[in-house]
């Protein structure tokens, strides 16, 4: 006999629904798995084997065949267990057959018959064709996109409540949601002394979404103001927040949450990282990384110049596309990228640079500057040189603007970009760009000079009169754009602003 259920798998961020179809027959006793099953989809055989005796229901002697369609998608990971189980039920005639229709299935079986959550119980669940039944501890996630969705406790608490013997049941009343997500601890940029323009610089970075540099030496505050650059930006919208939420699901990193995201993630990879572990990718299964983690975020690389050249060019092409694609012989994924990249690096390897005396050799010094690329520091629209505070700044009394304050000149500044059509200016291109911030003569003159002179490329001219937008937008100006605001973008962009004692 045949029996079809309804579940899904993981493909990168995205689920893609899957039919599971078992087929019961005379023969040799047996359990084949196909339609390009990974290694824990075959090993489900004996976890749903013993599922079945530990839930007092028998394992069927006879030729067992379980297809998952389509045949050409890879199937991954233990989320199929539920389905494959009940379908085999129903092939068996030990379930009705109707009592499965209208609904699809999703979860890990334990050796005891338990229920387990998997990873990316979100995406999941956002596209199985019927109403999800899914493990109760992933019941939250599960309904952040499916108000439909049911739990169970264990495969005997699913056949029951399949065949009407009991109620669904409710998970226990969750603690006060935490909406900030898996990032650092909450910190204000109120506690920022003695760098005026660094910080004035983190709050157009938050507002026209501009990719920001800062090189310094250490112990200058280079951590310590990117740290509080997701504080500078609004909540993100209900789209952004779904998205987010989805990708943190994919990569299994919710925690059972059961509200979505709503501040924007900040994700600091180590300089040692894999490749796969920062873009994202794998062998077999195609998971989200760093860039991805923090897509409507911010991406800190600290130490940027220790990178390896190959992960540094491996961001140039997703800083402007905002995706992406990760493909592999037999698949292809794209993986959001949407990131405000910010970061950090020494002047030279000994960190002491125009601030001191260097030690560095001349070789050591051309090796450092070659892991930065003109094409990969072309992306930074700021670009700024970060030195020791002045210590007669850091200790007069009271503290400077904090985060609220800032944060809501950026919405302000986000509310002007929101009617032209995007969510920051760093967004606009070509002609949109052109029509949304026109230039004086005098400020044409200026951005002319730098071409002509060969100190700007196409892309950063264009970059500059996005931040000089920025810097109007908070400002409360109205294009078109005058020489002081384009000479300021250009100073920001250029690494004339450096911050030093007596800034």
């Amino acid at each position: 006999m045949l029996a079809t259920v309804p579940s899904a798998t993981l493909l990168g961020v995205d689920g893609r629904p899957v039919r599971v179809e078992v087929h019961v027959s005379s023969g040799l006793p047996g359990f084949t798995v196909v339609g390009l099953p990974d290694a824990s989809c075959r090993e489900s055989r004996d976890r749903v084997r013993s599922a079945l005796m530990s839930s007092g229901m028998k394992w069927p002697m006879k030729r067992v065949t379980v297809n998952l369609a389509p045949t050409h998608v890879r199937k991954a990971g233990a989320g199929l267990d539920l389905a494959i189980a009940l379908a085999l039920l129903a092939a068996d005639e030990q379930l009705p057959v109707e009592h499965l229709r209208g609904w699809g299935f999703i979860g890990e079986l334990g050796l005891d018959g338990s229920l387990r959550p998997v990873v990316g119980t979100l995406p999941l669940a956002a596209v199985c064709r019927r109403r999800p039944v899914v493990p109760l501890g992933g019941l939250g996630e599960a309904r952040l996109t499916r108000a439909d969705a049911v739990g169970a406790r264990s495969l005997a608490e699913a056949v029951q409540a399949l065949a009407g013997e009991l109620p669904w049941p409710e998970p226990d009343p969750a603690p006060v949601a935490v909406t900030a997500g898996p990032f650092v601890a909450p910190v204000d940029l109120g506690e920022v002394r003695g760098q005026a323009v660094a910080r004035a610089a983190l709050e157009v970075a938050a507002a026209g979404g501009h990719h920001l540099l800062m090189v310094g030496p250490p112990g200058a505050g280079k951590t310590m103001l990117a740290e509080r650059l997701p504080g500078l930006m609004p909540d993100l919208t209900d789209n952004e927040a779904l998205d987010v939420t989805r990708v943190h699901s994919a990569a299994g990193r919710l925690d059972g949450r059961e509200h979505l995201i709503r501040r924007p993630p900040f994700r600091s990879p180590h300089h040692t990282a894999s490749m796969t572990a920062l873009i994202g990718g794998g062998s077999n299964v195609l998971r989200p990384g760093e860039v991805s983690l923090a897509s409507c975020g911010v991406l800190f690389l600290d130490e940027l110049g220790e990178f390896p050249v190959s992960h540094l060019d491996a961001l140039r092409q997703p800083l402007e596309s905002g995706v992406i694609q990760v493909s592999r012989a037999n698949i292809s994924v794209e993986l959001p990228a949407r990131v405000l990249l910010v970061a950090a690096t020494n002047p030279c390897p000994c960190g002491v640079g125009r601030w001191g005396e260097c030690r560095c050799s001349e070789a050591q010094l051309t090796r450092y500057a070659r892991r930065l690329c003109g094409p990969l520091v072309d992306r930074f629209d700021l670009r700024l040189g970060v030195g020791p505070a002045d210590p007669r700044v850091v200790f007069l009394p009271g503290e400077g603007e904090s985060s609220e304050t800032v944060r809501r000149r950026v919405e302000a500044a986000r509310l002007r970009a929101a009617g032209r059509g995007v969510t920051v200016n760093r967004q606009l291109r070509g002609r949109d760009l052109r029509s949304a911030a026109p230039l004086s003569a005098d400020a044409e003159r200026v951005l002319r000079e730098q071409l002509e002179r060969g100190v700007l490329t196409m892309r950063g001219a264009d970059r500059t009169r996005a931040v000089a937008l920025t810097l109007a937008d908070l400002a409360g100006l109205s294009p078109p754009l005058c020489r002081p605001l384009v000479e300021q973008a250009l100073a920001l962009r250029g690494g004339d602003a450096v911050i030093g004692p007596g800034a």
